[in-house]
């Protein structure tokens, strides 16, 4: 059997672990630089608040609704789904992260009429040790636990937040209830074929023919629909899969015009692409700078842009990758052009330990064992502390941030006091 936990509204419910007096109030998450609503309590959704709202546009709805606005804190995020995750990891040794807020595994050892009590048991803890609520869906497969879960998270009264799929009668009841568009994987154009088809359930869909959904859609499809009806096709997936490109992109906080600024957040940006590399041991080949000016701002010249940059040998290096993004900052800089947005996309990857060498050039031998030692003593001592010259000493990321809350778990001087 699948089980799949995911907590509820886990943005906003982080937020309120600390901050307990904003329970019941709608909350509403905002994205890099404070641009959009990227979550929203039960609350504010009730209210209308709309996904992906422009926070410019709905200030006057947020002072009127009494809305609670946070700017996104992805370090305090970061480190209660750790937490969540490692509960979990209690429960099972197979477990599949398979997002900040959720993640799949596998009770295969627990007796089917064990099931509900063990759900009942994972949301207990979860609660009890950090204070966020889950739900929980327990199914003979990973698509079914889907659906078992958002019955648990439609229907807490009844379900108490967890839900199993243990018989057929139960399959095809929550099949009938679910609509095709709420099928984990569903995008929004398979589900207007599906629909020309008068297919509206999930229990429509399990009732096409394999050899139909095959010719008309592909075998990922027919995987689908053969978890739905029971059968595991789709299994756990590593935890920490192997990236084939890795990319660091942002919104600045205010527009440029300066190339000194402009490269100092490329070289910020080039600068995690590598640590990214180095922390999953593969090396880069290439890179893609991206450049992008200001799309709202009247009168002034719109300007989007990338080039890429085949480099002389495979490498990890924060030097070697930054002083290449950099190079190619100056080929797409134009002057008179306010920009807001830069990124850095390091692609062909391959392992570190297991690449192609050049005769004539290879990375210079230093770098290795100095990166080891800049990585080390970030990991020490944090937030970053050793940078390159040309990066920014103060922070890491510029971004636009009004209504951060504190790093409650990751940042010694804004721990909670207790009195």
């Amino acid at each position: 059997m699948f089980a799949l936990v995911d907590c509820n509204n886990f943005y906003a419910s982080c937020e309120r672990v600390f901050q307990p007096h904003f329970r019941n109030t709608p909350i509403a998450i905002l994205s890099n630089n404070d641009g959009c609503v990227i979550a929203r309590s039960d609350e504010a959704k009730a209210l209308g608040l709309p996904m992906g709202a422009p926070a410019f546009k709905y200030k006057q709805f947020f002072k009127e609704n009494k809305v609670q606005v946070f700017s996104s804190n992805y370090p305090l995020y970061g480190d209660m789904s750790s937490r969540v995750m490692s509960i979990i990891r209690q429960f099972s040794p197979d477990v599949e992260v398979y997002s900040i807020d959720e993640a799949f595994l596998m009770l295969n050892t627990i007796k089917n009429d064990n099931l509900n009590k063990i759900g009942h048991e994972i949301r207990s803890r979860i609660l009890q040790w950090t204070g966020l609520p889950t739900c929980v869906g327990i199914a003979p497969t990973k698509a079914l636990s889907k659906v078992a879960n958002k019955i648990a998270r439609k229907f807490p009264k009844e379900t108490g937040g967890t839900y199993v799929i243990d018989t057929e009668e139960k399959r095809i009841k929550a099949l009938k209830w679910t609509p095709i568009k709420d099928v984990w994987g569903i995008g929004s154009q398979l589900q207007k074929r599906l629909n020309l088809q008068n297919i509206q359930t999930a229990y429509d869909f399990t009732q096409l023919s394999d050899a139909w959904v095959k010719n008309n859609f592909s075998i990922t499809e027919v995987n689908l629909k053969k978890d739905l009806e029971g059968v595991a096709t789709l299994t756990l997936e590593d935890d920490h899969p192997v990236k084939k490109s890795i990319a660091t992109t942002r919104s600045f906080e205010n527009t440029y015009t300066d190339i000194k600024d402009i490269k100092e957040r490329v070289a910020t940006f080039a600068n995690s692409c590598a640590e990214k590399l180095r922390k999953q041991n593969s090396n880069c080949n290439m890179l893609l700078v991206l450049l992008q000016g200001s799309r709202f701002e009247k009168n002034v010249q719109t300007y989007k842009n990338s080039i890429t940059v085949v480099l002389p040998y495979s490498t990890n290096s924060s030097l070697t990758i930054v002083k290449h993004a950099t190079d190619a900052l100056e080929k797409l800089y134009k002057k008179g052009i306010k920009y807001k947005r830069a990124g850095v996309i390091v692609t062909g990857l391959v392992p570190s330990n297991n690449h192609q060498l050049d005769m004539f050039s290879n990375e210079n031998p230093k770098h290795v064992p100095l990166m080891k030692a800049i990585d080390k003593l970030n990991t020490k001592y944090g937030d970053q502390k050793l940078k390159l010259a040309n990066q920014d000493l103060e922070k890491t990321w510029k971004m636009r941030q009004e209504h951060l809350s504190k790093q409650y778990t990751t940042h010694f001087s804004e721990i909670l006091v207790i009195k």
